[in-house]
């Protein structure tokens, strides 16, 4: 029975809006906030925004909006708050506008500062609920068994128990509101499902739902086709998307949100509401903004990817990838909520997993051991060098391992340093029992000290046969992680490619340190590549000389031949 109280206690106060119990006499904290914090706050001032006709927007009572849009019957919620105290001040606005009942409500995701205020909104009616058909699955992922866990970091990261003055505000809204009473969140399970796409009328509005996997697995966003209008969810607000959020989530397939983002520039809409921060119109304006929200996430992507095919453990790719300076100083891409570092660090374990691919770390001291032992060397005042070397003599080769990566870091004794760590890892791969661990290890020593060396990939010996069977689909897509985006930011070129033998075409938009390909036509092109499917495989897998081909005709170039080679070149493997 107590395990039972205890989950369903968590429920009550753990959703992932939680709640807000503020310690009490509390010293009210004396700790400057960022500057660029702080301005960031009036993008949350609490005000009910008319968009267009028909179609509002409130902002600044919760840490999600609500989004009211009124048709000739009846009205459609799109998000209802995080509680039933919020919903009921945005309705009691909302209703000053409207007196027309509420038809439907629809949720843009599960997460619960979206959904649980929704039993305010459907109170006295009998509203359908719109969800993408998996948002139930996660709702009820609620009751899980490392929500203490997720609980304890979300109010860290939310701020939730911090005393006054601590929280400037949450990055996308001003706070998450409190949940600490037992009536203080609803939910209406959701009624109509779907798995793609949902096209329907409700009280006279055309509304089209679209899955659009990004921050969450069960995004969608809505389009109003009539009205050129798309609320976005969360796969768009005024602030770097949050890749990873430090409360703790699995895996966000960052490269699927930058197309579900694609999906929506290329309805070209005229008016943007998105869930959290304020709205936006013109289509010229949102297209720019969405572009460079879109490039960011894919830069952030290619170039961690880049990074592990590099063997570049997580640190050493944190250090490289930095976002191009155009996007760094978009006010839509500053670092109020997501940031890029953790995003990078995400990116690498969702790819690798938790190990860095660094030896020394597949069995490292405890944290209280190691940093006992820091404390007892830098009390010592013995050279890095000599502590490294007698530690080695001692025989505590996990430590001597560990030493000389300090060493290598500083590049102190480098050479040294290796041979050092060469002779740790040979030493603890004689106490391996896991032949991964046994191999792993002495492969690592016999590269530190130059004995062996792993070559790199050689396409020629891959059949031609495994070679032409791989869908030009995952080729293209390939292509991006090769670039070389430090030699590309300047670069503004669409080169197109067709291939008729497969009836496919494709483009690819160079567009400042960032290759976006697309499977279509281009609306237009500065070349535009012909050529068989199979023959480009070749060329792309080093079987096929590209001059050759081009020279025999077997590929067709319609613009500069030398402005082909020299954009083929910034994606050629380092």
């Amino acid at each position: 029975m107590k395990i039972i109280i205890s989950i369903f206690s968590i429920i009550s106060v753990g959703f992932l809006a939680s709640c807000d119990d503020t310690p009490k006499q509390a010293a009210p904290v004396q700790v400057d906030a960022n500057a660029e914090l702080n301005a960031h706050t009036d993008e949350f001032r609490k005000e009910i925004i008319k968009v267009t006709d028909g179609v509002y927007v409130a902002v600044g009572y919760g840490l999600a909006n609500s989004i009211l849009l009124e048709g000739e019957d009846g009205v459609v919620i799109v998000d209802t708050m995080e509680s039933n105290e919020t919903a009921r001040e945005v309705k009691a606005e909302f209703t000053k506008l409207t007196q027309k009942p509420i038809k439907a409500l629809i949720y843009t995701h599960n997460h619960a500062d979206h959904i649980f205020g929704s039993g305010v909104f459907a109170e006295g009616g009998n509203p359908k609920v719109f969800a993408h058909d998996s948002t139930d699955f996660y709702i009820d992922r609620v009751v899980n068994v490392i929500r203490p866990a997720i609980y304890t970091r979300a109010m860290r990261q939310f701020g939730n128990y911090l005393p006054a003055g601590g929280r400037i505000n949450d990055g996308i809204g001003p706070f998450l509101a409190s949940v600490d009473k037992p009536d203080a969140i609803s939910l209406m399970r959701p009624t109509d499902t779907f798995k793609s796409e949902l096209k329907t009328e409700i009280a006279g509005i055309k509304i089209e739902l679209i899955h659009a996997p990004g921050e969450t697995a069960d995004q969608l966003f809505v389009w109003l086709p009539e009205k050129k209008v798309l609320l976005p969810g969360d796969n768009f607000y005024k602030a770097f998307p949050n890749l990873y959020a430090i409360r703790g989530t699995s895996y966000r397939d960052v490269l699927q949100w930058a197309k579900s983002i694609d999906l929506m520039r290329e309805l070209k809409p005229e008016f943007l509401v998105p869930s959290h921060t304020r709205p936006l119109s013109g289509a010229e304006t949102i297209n720019g903004i969405l572009t460079d929200y879109r490039d960011a996430i894919q830069f952030v992507h290619d170039q961690t990817v880049r990074g592990i095919n590099l063997d570049l453990g997580p640190d050493e790719i944190v250090e490289r990838v930095k976002l191009p300076e155009h996007l760094a100083k978009s006010p839509y891409l500053k670092e109020f909520y997501g940031m890029v570092d953790w995003s990078v660090r995400s990116v690498f374990s969702g790819y690798l997993g938790w190990f860095s691919g660094n030896a020394a770390e597949l069995h490292p001291l405890s944290k209280p051991e190691r940093a006992k032992r820091m404390a007892t060397l830098a009390s010592s005042g013995t050279p890095l060098l000599i502590a490294t070397q007698k530690s080695l003599e001692e025989k505590d080769f996990q430590w001597a391992a560990e030493l000389a990566d300090h060493l290598i870091l500083v590049n102190e004794d480098v050479t040294q340093a290796k041979l050092l760590k060469a002779a740790a890892l040979k030493a603890l791969a004689e106490t391996q029992i896991s032949a991964n661990g046994r191999n792993y290890y002495l492969t690592r020593a016999y590269e530190l000290d130059g004995t062996t060396s792993i070559p790199a990939i050689n396409p020629n010996n891959n059949p031609v046969d495994i070679v032409h069977s791989f869908p030009m689909e995952n080729i293209m897509a390939a292509l991006p992680v090769n670039l070389r985006a430090e030699e590309a930011l300047d670069e503004n070129i669409i080169v197109a490619f067709n291939f008729p033998d497969i009836s496919e075409n494709y483009f690819i938009h160079l567009r400042r340190g960032v290759a976006e390909v697309q499977k279509r036509n281009a609306e237009k092109a500065d070349i535009t590549v012909t050529v068989n499917s199979q023959i480009w495989k070749e060329v792309l897998a080093q079987m096929r000389n590209p001059a050759t081909a081009y020279a025999s005709g077997e590929i067709e170039v319609d613009g500069s031949l030398i402005d082909l080679v020299s954009f083929l070149k910034l994606f050629q493997p380092e």
